[in-house]
């Protein structure tokens, strides 16, 4: 699936003066606020951005539009906004990382969209801030985020209070994450995927959040215009959407054994277990099931 957008720097290739990434912090992720994290976004971003695109299309954004980018992480699906709603809308952005926001509106800087503006804030706080008025957002965008707050319905609360009447509020999120799975089936490869469910549990999140948001969204006072399962197929060996869970295992994998939902030998048998899919031409993957939802504000 080509997810590549001419108009967008890529973020892989650094362009003279680039602002650096940034270093870690004490305020993480699950899966952590590095530099090696921030280039797996941009990858992931990469192979998710026709899913992310057509969502935003089918909501009707447009030039002149208020976007909100709740979880916003390094910027790059705010800079996409940014393109769309041009220098008569705005774009909005919103990250508990302070790492990751000075990065994004450094690039912001850098790309030249002045229009896109980021801020450190927790999600569940937003209708708190200054600069966050209510009724003043034509759409909000949350990818990847509500799976691991403990408070989702507050969130979505806060997005609803900010939006414009018609306003929509656009989610892609997991649903039965733990149904990930490879062929040839792999008992060490299901073990470690109850391993990272389990830690964003424990750390308030949940991986089958959305079976809980048309719920949340509807206590919200929104309406449900659209819900539909993102699917793009099995991914086999060597294609590139098999590469996005790889870049995955090289940065979690280690924060699992050290946590302690893993141990070193579960770790090396799943390792085992991938090296030989990932040479094997009759293997290929079920990725975890993602889901979008459109709901509209009254």
């Amino acid at each position: 699936m080509s997810t590549n957008n001419p108009h967008q720097p890529n973020p892989h290739e650094p362009a003279p003066h680039q602002p650096s990434a940034p270093e870690p912090t004490s305020r993480e992720y699950v899966l952590g606020t590095n530099p090696v994290e921030l280039e797996r976004l941009g990858f992931q971003h990469r192979l998710w951005a026709r899913a992310a695109y057509e969502l935003w299309h089918r909501a009707g954004i447009r030039p002149g539009h208020a976007a909100l980018d709740i979880g916003c992480g390094p910027g790059f699906a705010s800079f996409d906004l940014a393109q769309i709603v041009g220098p008569t809308g705005r774009v909005v952005g919103i990250d508990e990382s302070e790492p990751y926001v000075a990065f994004a509106n450094a690039q912001a800087q850098h790309r030249r969209l002045p229009q896109a503006r980021f801020f450190v804030a927790d999600a569940a706080a937003i209708a708190t801030l200054d600069h966050l008025r209510p009724s003043s957002f034509d759409l909000a965008y949350v990818r990847w985020v509500l799976c691991f707050v403990p408070d989702p319905g507050a969130v979505v609360g806060a997005i609803a209070r900010c939006l414009k009447p018609g306003g929509k509020l656009l989610i892609q999120d997991y649903f039965r994450y733990e149904t990930m799975c490879v062929a040839p089936r792999s008992e060490a490869f299901e073990r470690v995927i109850a391993a990272v469910a389990k830690s964003w549990r424990d750390h308030g999140g949940d991986s089958d959040i959305m079976g809980r948001l048309p719920r949340l969204a509807l206590d919200a006072g929104l309406t449900i215009d659209h819900l539909d399962r993102i699917d793009p197929g099995p991914a086999r060996p060597g294609s590139t959407m098999w590469n996005w869970p790889d870049t995955f295992w090289k940065i979690f994998l280690p924060r699992l054994e050290d946590l302690g939902y893993i141990t070193a030998g579960e770790k090396a048998d799943f390792l085992k277990a991938w090296t030989d899919r990932c040479a094997d031409p009759a293997a290929f993957m079920h990725l975890p099931p993602m889901y979008e939802l459109i709901a509209r504000k009254a």
